[in-house]
């Protein structure tokens, strides 16, 4: 099988409209959850006393003055520093988009399993024979 006919069989089969779904999805969710993250978590965080966390870190060797942003403390000689506060930021976005798909995925196994038990529970329609013999039984009574 051609590399093209198989990529126009992939195409066809929905398999890439679902993947580019999923991405574009994935990418939305992602937005939305760093504007949730900056402008919800952080500023909460700020009240147990730091709402910056991009700027946090741990001063290991040298001479930093207190008050200096990371970016800056990293540029002075001979200072070796422990930047934790974007793994942080990372770290906590990285939970609450792990959560918000454990969500969708749950809400999505329990519609399947809602309609599998429908699909169960439904008696299977007769054959279309036994049906149609019905309806020549009831029109023969019916004369």
């Amino acid at each position: 099988m051609s590399l093209v006919k198989e990529f126009r069989e992939f195409v066809g089969s929905g398999s890439a409209v679902d993947l580019a779904v999923g991405v574009l999805a994935a990418g939305a969710i992602g937005t939305i959850l760093k504007s949730f993250i900056d402008e919800m978590v952080l500023p909460l965080t700020g009240l147990l006393g730091k709402a910056d966390w991009a700027n946090s870190y741990v001063v290991l060797k040298g001479d930093v003055p207190l008050g200096k942003a990371l970016a800056e403390a990293r540029k002075i000689d001979g200072a070796v520093i422990l930047g934790y506060g974007q793994f942080m930021t990372v770290a906590v976005n990285t939970l609450i988009l792990v959560f918000a798909v454990f969500m969708v995925v749950k809400a999505i196994n329990a519609m399947k399993k809602k309609q599998a038990e429908e699909a169960a529970a439904a008696p299977a329609p007769p054959p279309a024979q036994e049906v149609l013999l019905t309806e020549i039984r009831d029109l023969l009574k019916s004369k």
